[in-house]
């Protein structure tokens, strides 16, 4: 049994992240191995709360994934763990569009049949926070949980306890407490306001943990010095220890008796920080040798590369860095493996970004915009290519602030997400578009693009 906590609260910027990635540091100070999670399609989360465990943040997202799979992932992630600690999205019952609560920190909770700790900004106000936490508390059982995303049979919601974030006094917190301890519930800890807590961000959220580590790493420190002095650490362990046993079979990528000794080379570095930890270990399974490079650093790619996988991140924040890189580049648009890109790596393909150089894989040019392009996409494979067939249908997200303009008309589409037309780019067995895939949802890409590489 993993003991588990899921860490949510009434709406963003209600302080989830510090409490979180706090506890778990916290936790870890005290010699124990911590999982770490986060639900929904994050990427930056998830590399602060490595920092925080020495693990890899994995993420729990029943869009990307399935509802089927959540405990099994969770499960594989948590595998020798002491506790498992989750850090939830948005507002608690916030999910999938027009989906209920489907893919929400609620139905993630309930999938894990997990207790929640609710985590309420009291800045603005006294013994009213108690009535916002009644409503969490009763919300579950006026809806039943159904929506048109179907959840019926789930084991209710559990709020397990409350946090006070953003308290100005000690009357301030005596208000607070003794109104939320009249609900039947427990103060697990107050946080008091200190501006020196925000950690700094950026267009799509906060600064990834690998552009700033030694910066990250500090801040990952106080924020679990300040739970250890603000939270009751024993209780909050206490009520991850009442979770009950998962009736649910760890996740497995593995494909016993894959050929071996394909190489595929994954961008990373501070340019190239977004990926799922499952992806390389579907590769890995499907018998590819994942290997990191630094496109801001490294001249070449690896020695026997024979496939490249190009993700997420913020190659605009880096975009001289690539394009001064001209060796890489110009490898790059030699190479005549199979590449797989996503959103940021579909930039770095371009032929500019910016209007600085890229690799010119694609004859196509992006740009930083001031449009926020955000949401959960169902996408129908228009084409085939490494990873897909045409008709296929997947389920993946798109979180970027760029566009990308092809050079003229007659361009190989990936993808068909919207009404506006097709989307992506397949050039030969080079694929790219905005589109963020969870492979385990879609096990057989790994297997497709291992095969292509041989």
């Amino acid at each position: 049994m993993v003991s588990r906590l899921v860490i949510a609260a009434p709406s963003s910027g209600a302080g989830k992240t510090t409490v979180a990635t706090g506890l778990m540091a916290a936790f870890a100070s005290r010699g124990l191995a911590v999982s770490p999670h986060k639900v929904g399609p994050d990427y930056i989360d998830p590399g602060y709360h490595a920092l925080a465990t020495g693990r890899p943040g994995r993420n729990l997202d029943p869009w990307l994934t399935s509802a089927d799979l959540i405990a099994p992932l969770f499960l594989h992630g948590a595998h020798g763990a002491d506790v498992a600690v989750v850090e939830g999205v948005m507002g608690l019952y916030d999910g999938a569009a027009g989906q209920g609560e489907f893919a929400s920190t609620a139905h993630v909770a309930k999938l894990l049949q997990a207790p929640v700790v609710l985590v309420v900004d009291a800045a603005s106000a006294g013994r009213s926070v108690a009535a916002t936490v009644h409503g969490f508390m009763t919300y579950d059982s006026f809806t039943g949980g159904v929506g048109p995303g179907g959840l019926g049979g789930l084991v209710g919601l559990r709020i397990g306890g409350v946090i006070l974030n953003r308290i100005g006094s000690d009357r301030h917190e005596e208000i607070c407490r003794a109104a939320i301890e009249e609900l039947g519930l427990p103060v697990l800890g107050v946080l008091r306001r200190d501006d020196r807590l925000t950690t700094p961000s950026r267009h799509l959220g906060l600064i990834p943990a690998a552009e700033r580590r030694p910066e990250a790493v500090e801040t990952v420190e106080r924020l679990g010095a300040l739970i250890t002095g603000s939270c009751d650490l024993d209780a909050l362990l206490a009520l991850a220890r009442s979770a009950p046993s998962l009736a649910a079979t760890p996740w497995n990528p593995g494909v016993a008796g894959a050929e071996p000794g394909v190489q595929v080379a994954v961008a990373a570095g501070p340019a190239f920080t977004f990926g799922y930890a499952e992806n390389a270990e579907l590769l890995e399974a499907a018998g590819a040798q994942v290997v990191p490079f630094d496109p801001l650093r490294d001249e070449a790619l690896p020695e026997g590369t024979a496939g490249l996988v190009v993700g997420g991140g913020f190659p605009e924040m880096y975009a001289s860095e690539l394009s001064a890189n001209e060796p890489l580049r110009k490898e790059i648009a030699a190479f005549e493996g199979p590449v797989y890109a996503e959103c940021a790596g579909l930039l770095y393909l371009t032929r500019a970004l910016d209007g600085k150089p890229m690799c010119g894989v694609l004859d196509a040019t992006a740009e930083m915009t001031s449009k926020l392009t955000l949401g959960y996409r169902r996408a129908v494979a228009v084409h085939d290519s490494v990873i897909a067939r045409v008709g296929e249908r997947v389920h993946g997200h798109e979180f970027h602030r760029t566009a990308v303009t092809p050079a003229h008309g007659g361009t190989t589409a990936a993808w068909q997400w919207s009404t506006e037309g097709p989307e992506g780019f397949v050039a030969g067995r080079r694929v790219a578009s905005y589109l963020h895939l969870h492979w385990a949802g879609n096990p057989v890409m790994a297997g497709r693009f291992a095969g292509a590489c041989r």
